[in-house]
Formats: structure tokens, sequence, C-alpha cells
């Protein structure tokens, strides 16, 4: 067996679910498209910023010759009957599980472990150099796994595999020993454009590209207020959005669980709203800290919690949503508590006009103003 044979065999004893081998030469098919996204401001600001380095392998590893990117197939549906108790929010499939994060490092750190023990001498172990990265790295995933057979990037921009549909998780490894690489995959949404016509916030531009800061998926990521368009659209999704993978053809009936790691608890991954509202740092530690979804800690969490109560007309929680609105030192959160509160307020109209105008009597912050003028005026429109 080859070296490249051995990887293959070993990737599937520890649990890879698809592994291919690209050559590391520049991706200048890229150099438009990061380039225009920049420039009509369509970036997230959570990817590399350095474009150079993103097409470039050479700028961040001395002489790299192969990339070897691995997929991991993750689960679409939770075994568990979600309870129908009160209302709750829903964490988007990726971040079901365990920090995909952490669970990719492990198998990349054990595959570079084992190429290391394949070394023919101490001196071919000391030559051999490894770079692996997860999403947070310079490289383009996609783009990686595409070049390396994994699958090909559809409308929506994710990876699509014949095997796992685009329910993957990406990683690789740059390194500088010379292998025989894969042939990349061609392009297969043909005329589809399901993705793009379903996208709520119109965000897909149809070529693989999208402008982020519209996607909801970053929306829910975002510390400040979430702007009003995207408010109702995100319904009770409380991170990340799954919609371009749910009307994909591609993913229909995918659904696999080959991970222990991956696999989703009820109560975590479609948490109680109301309680969301006043976690301890602790408690949201306790509750949601393996999660990928709680890297931007619990302040954006809490916000979508407000609106999602707001979106299912959860009336009952006014007296929390109140709480938030009067008590919380966070202003994002004091001013979505009073959006909510116009939203849910409407049945006892006079009530919480009562409420806002005591509130707004308080208020400093000109952002919390706004919002509870804003509430002020929906509510009166319900009297007239």
């Amino acid at each position: 067996m080859s070296l490249k044979q051995k990887i293959i065999a070993e990737s599937k004893r520890l649990g890879i679910d698809k592994i291919g081998f690209a050559s590391a030469e520049p991706f200048y098919e890229l150099e438009a498209s990061l380039n225009e996204q920049r420039e009509k401001g369509f970036n997230s600001g959570f990817e590399h910023q350095v474009i150079e380095e993103r097409i470039y392998p050479e700028k961040t590893f001395e002489n790299p010759k192969t990339i070897i990117s691995i997929a991991l197939a993750y689960p679409t549906k939770i075994s568990e009957k979600v309870p129908r108790d009160e209302k709750r929010g829903m964490f988007a499939r990726a971040s079901w599980g365990i920090d995909y994060h952490d669970v990719l490092k492990d198998r990349l750190a054990k595959l570079i472990d084992f190429i290391q023990s394949q070394a023919k001498s101490l001196e071919e172990a000391e030559a051999w150099r490894f770079a692996p990265q997860v999403d947070t790295g310079e490289l383009v995933d996609v783009a990686v796994a595409q070049r390396a057979g994994l699958g090909f990037i559809g409308r929506n921009g994710l990876l699509i595999t014949e095997e796992f549909g685009s329910f993957v998780y990406l990683g690789e490894i740059v390194t500088n020993i010379d292998f025989e690489v894969d042939e990349p995959v061609p392009f297969g949404c043909g005329d589809c454009t399901r993705c793009v016509t379903a996208c709520p916030t119109q965000a897909l531009l149809g070529n693989g590209s999208m402008n982020a800061k519209k996607c909801l998926s970053y929306q829910t990521q975002t510390k400040e207020m979430m702007p009003e368009e995207y408010r109702k659209k995100m319904h009770n999704v409380i991170y990340g959005c799954d919609i371009c993978q749910l009307v994909c053809p591609y993913n229909r009936g995918k659904d696999f669980h080959f991970h222990e790691e991956m696999e989703p608890e009820v109560d975590t991954v479609y948490p109680k709203l109301k309680p969301m509202l006043h976690l301890s740092n602790k408690e949201f530690k306790e509750q949601f800290g393996h999660l990928s979804g709680s890297w931007r800690g619990k302040k954006p969490l809490q916000r979508n919690a407000l609106i999602a109560l707001a979106n299912l007309g959860d009336r009952s929680a006014l007296p929390e949503i109140f709480a938030c609105a009067k008590e919380d030192v966070r202003p994002v959160i004091r001013a979505t508590a009073a959006w909510a509160i116009g939203k849910l307020g409407n049945k006892e109209a006079e009530k919480w006009l009562s409420v806002l105008h005591e509130l707004l009597e308080k208020e400093k912050d000109e952002e919390v103003i706004n919002e509870i003028e804003k509430a002020i005026k929906r509510l009166e429109t319900k009297i007239q």
C-alpha cells in the first residue's frame, strides 16, 4: 500500500467519513470573487481578513505540496421527541452536539499522528510538516474540499457531497508531503435555484457566493441590535439557519448518526425560551458551552430568544420580557425587549402602553429610546 492508501484506510478507522487530496497550488479561481465580496461589503467580518493568504497557501506555510481535506457527516434529525410544553427556540443543525471545531481538530490530530508514524526514518519524520485547520484558518474550506474531490460547491456556497449532501463539517491539513491528488468534482446544481429562491433574505447570489450580512445565520450571531427586517424572518431559530440546506434536492432523506459527540440533546438544541432570558453566566456555560453556537456568548442568544418569543406570539412571556426591559444592564437586551412588548402587548394595549411610557421616562440610551418609541406607536394603533 502507498502512504496515501494507508492514510485513507486509517481515516475510516478514525471515523472520518470522507477524505481527499488536493494540490496546494494557489486558488487563483477565488481571487475575483473574494475581492468583489470585500468591495461590495458582503463579508461577515468573521472570515480570515488577508485575502492573499486565502489564495496562496505558501503565504502561511513553507513549501506546501498537498492539502488533505476531510469531511464528517452530522445528523439532521433528533431521536428524542421535542416536548410541546412551552415555546422553544432551535439551534441550526450544524451546532448540534459538541462543538465541531473540537471534533474535527481531534480527528486531524490523530490523522497527523498516524502519518508521522509511517515515516521511514527519523530524518523523514522531522522533515514532514503539517498545519491543520478547521473553519477559522486562512484557507476556504469548501474550495479545498471541492479541489480534493469531496464534492462540489453549490449555489448556496456550501460543499455538497454525493453521500451526505451538504450536512458535513470540513477540515484540512496543509503538508509538505507530495501526494497524488484527486480529481475535483464538477458543479452539480444544473438549473436548480431552490436555495436561492427559498432564502428569506435574498442573501444568496446564485453563483456560490452570498451577501453574508444578509444571511440569517450571520444575523443570529451579531451582538448589536438585529435590524427589524430580519427579526420576523428568523422565526424561532436562535442560532444559524438551515433553510438553504433543507430545500436542496441533494439533502433529501439525508440523516447520519455516525458520531456520538454530534448527537443533540433536546433541551439544549431546542431550549425553552423563557428561562434563557435570565440565565447566569454559569448556567449558560453549563447548558450551551459545549455547542459551537455558544461562541459569541449569551447576549446574542438572549436577544434572539426575545425575538423568537415575539415571533411565536408567547404572551405568557411578557412578565419576563418586561423584567429584561426594566432591569437588564445591556442596552441591546432592553431595546429588543421593548420591541417584543410592542409585538406581544396588543391584547392589553393600554396596560403595556403605560409600562412602555414608564420605561421611556427612565431610559437614557438612544437606541433603547428609539425602540420604546416605536413600540408605543405600534400599540397606539391598536387602541385607535
